[in-house]
């Protein structure tokens, strides 16, 4: 199967993060698990100090069609447990 092209922007509805180069994907299983990597990637760039909890990881595939969105405060956090705090 041949990996797919998928853009991870972040957002918070006011401000956003654009991904402008996107990402090969092997598989739509794995698409959950690079949108979490997306959001521990923006919030260690931009500061884990700051207010994630309205954030989300929305997912784009090439023809630029939503096929997925993480809310931040569902990402698994490998410091802090099973959620990020609030």
């Amino acid at each position: 199967m041949t990996a797919r092209a998928y853009r991870f922007h972040c957002t918070d509805g006011h401000v956003a993060i654009i991904d402008a180069h996107g990402v090969r994907v092997p598989s739509e299983a794995q698409l959950w698990t690079f949108a979490e990597q997306a959001a521990r990637l923006a919030m260690e760039r931009v500061g884990r100090g700051l207010d994630w909890s309205d954030w989300i990881v929305d997912v784009h595939d090439s023809g630029g069609r939503r096929v997925l969105t993480l809310a931040f405060r569902d990402v698994r956090d490998t410091l802090r447990g099973p959620a990020l705090a609030a």
